[in-house]
């Protein structure tokens, strides 16, 4: 008999073979403040109707954690999948990215209308049916090549396309009352699970709305990103443009040796964003209040540094005198770095940046004083002074860039008229098929992984393990200035995830299976074998990615 210890209560019970955790639940007593929806055995993600056979490690988890909140919406797009299918046989549905604390889905109606308020709620109410008759997700386990016949007579192309490509041998599956869909993770049981949700009407499409990852018994509040979203809308705009709509046409692409061509097209469209920024940025500096200060942010990963560079080349290419700074020079030394409840620093806290100082430089500059500016040694973690002092000439332009760059209590005193704000963002725009978006985050964080180990300053582990500590903190003190950008630029590369590959495989592959870390490494390696690997040789020195898989020439 399997004996399964229970991380939830460090406590050990046996059990016969073939046992479902949600059979086992039961005889673990814990706090249990909202449903259990899925569980790591052995640190990696399972369903509850996951089989025990031998001796395993379980830890069950609710919608709190990241694991519990990604089963419940990958479930809950099945959900919406087969309730538009039931009101409208035949249709689309496009779910294409997280936004505005929900998800961005557009459906198109076999006869091309457009969705009404109307047909939308009819969707909504058969959501609400499925969901009170609480029926079973079923999986089904079968070879690759009868899941791409199944698909390919559903007319589900997208699926059929990246199911071809991803060289699996057998292919997992769901199907729902009779409705079959392919997601690359678990699912909650049934659909009773799926109690909190919502559709709202948006732009041509509509939000699908999740519970709040605190709260999980209401809904998560709504935030307006217009800005975000199109900047998303045109990235989809040249993925259409470029047949491009998801993993599989990639792959596609890629095996036909179209590779260079997708990384010339990536390179030049950042390129063409850029110097429009910059022309803007001289237009601007022309006006009757000219623009003297530039505040560059993003979340971390996003590219801000390389960015910076590449916007001080095409600014002198405007004719103007960029000169630039990072607010991590201005860190406050390690002693007086803030703290996390656990006693680590907290070096995403905007209390890290000594941003009276920093002001009061930038107001030096600003009236044409020359300045030293310090340089922050992250070896001693102390603020030095090397010599290197700057003045703003005729034609010059400040640059500052950092986390906390946006954040208004950073540049109060400087008048708003004189500044210009940029917020960097991986706004993905591809999918792995229709119904399975790419979280910006994924993005970032083998970016972010690739990077340290490069530099030898983090283990994938010590990455991952920070990485929740990251996520809030950009949440906490990044985000809420998105909107107030001048402008978003979005550094997403289009063939970026098969480039890291190469590169974050063997990286991930170094996280012990016996560490809670793991888990997290098994799943974006599952979620990288999607993409047919892409050598970066023809990844040009001046590139964003280049910063973070080495051989940048701004290094």
């Amino acid at each position: 008999m399997p004996r399964i210890y229970c991380r939830n209560t460090g406590t050990f019970r046996e059990f016969t073979e073939g046992t479902t955790l949600l059979e086992m639940l039961p005889a673990f007593e814990f706090d249990r403040p909202c449903d259990i929806l899925a569980a790591k055995v052995n640190n990696v993600t399972e369903g509850l109707l996951f089989k025990v056979f031998n001796n395993k490690d379980v830890e069950f988890t609710d919608y709190r954690s990241y694991i519990g909140r990604n089963v419940y919406c990958r479930s809950l797009c099945l959900l919406l999948c087969k309730a538009a299918e039931d009101i409208f046989p035949g249709c689309r549905v496009s779910l294409r990215r997280p936004i505005s604390k929900g998800y961005f889905c557009s459906i198109a109606r076999s006869g091309g209308e457009a969705l009404s308020e109307a047909d939308i709620e009819a969707i909504s109410a058969r959501m609400n049916e499925l969901v009170e008759l609480d029926l079973p997700f079923r999986r089904h386990d079968v070879q690759a090549g009868e899941a791409v016949g199944l698909f390919r007579s559903l007319g589900r192309q997208d699926a059929a396309r990246l199911m071809e490509t991803c060289g699996d041998v057998y292919i997992s599956y769901y199907s729902l009352d009779g409705y079959s869909d392919y997601y690359c993770g678990s699912l909650v049981p049934s659909t009773g699970y799926l109690r909190i949700w919502s559709l709202t009407p948006y732009r041509d499409g509509m939000i699908l709305r999740v519970p709040d990852r605190h709260h999980p018994d209401r809904l998560a509040p709504f935030y307006e990103q217009p800005k975000t979203f199109d900047v998303f809308s045109e990235a989809m705009r040249w993925n259409r443009i470029m047949k491009l709509d998801n993993v599989g046409d990639v792959n596609r692409s890629c095996l036909n040796g179209n590779a260079s061509d997708l990384i010339l097209v990536a390179e030049a469209l950042q390129e063409k964003k850029i110097v429009q920024i910059a022309e803007e940025i001289e237009r601007r500096s022309q006006g009757a209040e000219p623009v003297k200060l530039v505040l560059i942010t993003g979340p971390s990963s996003s590219g801000k540094s390389t960015f910076c560079k590449r916007l001080s080349v095409q600014l002198k290419a405007c004719g103007l005198h960029p000169v630039s700074f990072s607010t991590d020079d201005y860190f406050v030394n390690r002693l007086d770095t803030p703290k996390l409840p656990d006693g680590n620093y907290d070096f995403d806290n905007f209390d890290t940046v000594d941003h009276d100082y920093l002001q009061s430089d930038v107001l030096k500059l600003l009236a044409g004083e020359e300045v030293e500016v310090p340089e922050y040694n992250f070896v001693t973690g102390m603020r030095e002074f090397n010599g290197k002092r700057l003045r703003l000439g005729e034609g010059a332009v400040l640059l500052v860039e950092g986390i906390h760059a946006l954040n208004p209590m950073l540049t109060d005193k400087v008048p708003a008229s004189s500044k210009f704000k940029i917020f960097i963002n991986t706004i993905t725009s591809i999918s792995l098929d229709d119904h399975n978006c790419i979280p910006t985050s994924d993005n970032r964080l083998l970016r972010r992984i690739v990077r340290d180990f490069k530099m030898g300053s983090y283990s994938a582990r010590q990455t991952i393990s920070n990485w929740p500590n990251v996520r809030r903190a950009e949440v906490k003190w990044i985000y809420p200035f998105q909107e107030e950008a001048d402008v978003l630029f979005n550094s997403a590369y289009l063939v970026e995830f098969a480039v890291l590959r190469n590169h974050a495989e063997r990286i991930l592959a170094t996280v012990p299976k016996n560490c809670q870390e793991y888990g997290e490494a098994h799943r974006l390696l599952h979620f990288l074998h999607y993409f047919i690997p892409v050598s970066d040789k023809e990844i040009p020195p001046t590139s964003l990615l280049r910063s973070f898989i080495g051989g940048s020439s701004f290094e």
